[in-house]
């Protein structure tokens, strides 16, 4: 026969491991939320989890946004971005953690856009503006 405390353990076991049978475990990921950026770290992964959000106000209308960076060759047509009902755009990417990845927004394939909520800016290598920068 099990005593009291016995018992108990064996609830709190069944518990964890229900809640670890049903989805990830408080220990299993990370959240690291900038305004305009969120990032997940999976631990069991070897990714991040990126959410970019590109507000109403810097797309002025826009009909598509698309992001570009290093982490898809600067390729304007790889990563369109979903518009939100509240005008925002937004998209998640499964980046590689322990590098930086340099982006800007291309809106209506014509007009280039930075984060105004990067991490970083560098200067770019073609023309006379920066890039924004994640650091993961």
């Amino acid at each position: 026969m099990k005593t009291n405390s016995e018992e108990a353990t064996t609830r709190k076991t069944k518990s964890a491991t229900k809640r670890t049978v049903r989805g990830k475990t408080a220990s299993e990921k990370s959240t690291t939320t900038i305004v305009g950026i969120k990032k997940e770290y999976f631990k069991t992964r070897h990714i991040c989890r990126v959410t970019f959000r590109l507000p109403k106000t810097a797309t002025t209308d826009a009909k598509s946004v698309c992001i570009v960076g290093d982490f898809n060759n600067w390729n304007i047509h790889a990563d369109p971005m979903k518009r939100l009902k509240n005008g925002d755009y937004t998209i998640k990417l499964d980046l590689e953690p322990g590098k930086e990845y340099q982006y800007r927004y291309f809106i209506d394939e014509s007009r280039w856009e930075n984060d105004w909520n990067a991490d970083k800016y560098v200067r770019s290598l073609y023309g006379d503006s920066d890039n924004s920068v994640v650091m993961i």
